[in-house]
């Protein structure tokens, strides 16, 4: 067990190859020179998700350059098994149920994913009639159609248990150590499968967070520091428990920047409108008969008028983000599922030749 994020006790990912690393493997000139080549690849993936700015973190283009990361290495990954001509039937078959079942949970996580995105996205249609109640001064119905909006912010998502779930068991289930004596072509390929897994898990794990909520503690990650790549995701780890321990609260649920951003200024917004209907009914109340009330003073209305500007800009940012991450997401579940179809018609195939 180690220490989370915000001080309590989380299941730890650590490294299952203790057999396959250890000083005894032989790894062949050539195969050693792949393994480095997509070490060092991965290192650099993990530099290029540390930003400059710590809180760029729980953005959505901080989650999209990371789902694009996550593309690439599992791209990537398909790349090494060819130059390794690592035939199939040397594949060990109780690794490869690992294998098939974590591209399951991937699978799933993408489906979860795309699923929350889809509901954040829906929430631009009632964000129009906002705008456009406004713009026609029709406030009753802006107001009620507000408080809707922030209704749905507090909506709390019921995919977060299971999300959190599937994660869990993603980390507790290591590939197949195997033969003591392995192959230096299956050293290479389950080294650089458990930098993949690490990665994914790393990365999914921030985002479903981010998209869901902090309710959890973060996944802990041991990485031994022979592997290229472990200064790297160390520095990446540090800048974002950093971040979660900065923004943590035990008041308040901590999401992605641009939907904070869009609840603030909707709340702001509420705000002025129950002062103004307090001036009418002394009660915030969207119910009543404030549907002909019009703007009272040009500080009211600057006021008000700055604020809806604020929802929309907000709302903009949040949408447009919300669209491109949901394409990625969507790019990424592709390249999980033809991998895996890929392995499973090379499989029928090799028992079809038995």
């Amino acid at each position: 067990m180690s220490r989370t994020a915000d001080g309590r006790n989380s299941p730890t990912f650590g490294n299952p190859f203790r057999l396959i690393f250890s000083r005894k493997s032989h790894i062949s000139p050539k195969c050693l020179a792949l393994l480095n080549d997509f070490e060092l690849m991965l290192a650099r993936s993990l530099r290029n998700l540390k930003p400059k700015d710590s809180c760029e973190i729980l953005s959505l283009s901080w989650m999209k350059h990371a789902v694009e990361s996550l593309a690439e290495i599992h791209t990537n990954i398909k790349g090494l098994i060819t130059d390794l001509q690592f035939p199939l039937t040397d594949w060990d078959y109780r690794w490869m149920d690992v294998y098939l079942n974590d591209s399951i949970k991937l699978l799933d996580i993408c489906i979860a994913l795309s699923s929350e995105l889809s509901q954040l996205d829906q929430g631009q249609i009632l964000l129009r009639y906002i705008l456009h109640f406004f713009a026609s001064e029709l406030l009753e119905r802006a107001g009620t159609s507000l408080h809707e909006l922030i209704l749905k912010f507090e909506v709390r998502n019921k995919n977060r248990e299971h999300c959190h779930n599937i994660l869990h068991n993603l980390a507790e289930t290591p590939y197949y150590i195997g033969k003591a004596k392995s192959s230096a072509k299956e050293n290479v390929l389950m080294r650089a499968l458990y930098g993949v897994k690490v990665q994914t898990i790393f990365v999914c794990n921030i985002i479903i967070a981010a998209l869901l909520g902090f309710s959890k503690p973060l996944i802990q990650f041991r990485v031994h520091e022979r592997f290229l790549w472990s200064e790297a995701f160390d520095e990446l780890c540090e800048t974002v428990h950093a971040e979660i321990r900065n923004r943590l609260s035990d008041e308040k649920m901590i999401f992605f920047k641009e939907r904070e951003d869009a609840e603030l200024c909707a709340r702001r917004l509420h705000a002025i409108m129950c002062s103004k209907e307090e001036k009418l009914s002394q009660k915030c109340n969207f119910f009543g008969s404030a549907e002909g009330a019009r703007l009272d003073g040009d500080e009211e209305r600057k006021r008000l008028q700055e604020s809806v500007i604020g929802l929309a800009e907000g709302a903009e940012k949040l949408y447009d983000g919300l669209e491109i991450l949901s394409n990625r997401v969507d790019e990424f579940f592709r390249i999980v599922l033809t991998g895996r179809d890929a392995l499973l018609a090379n499989l029928r195939e090799a028992d079809a030749r038995t």
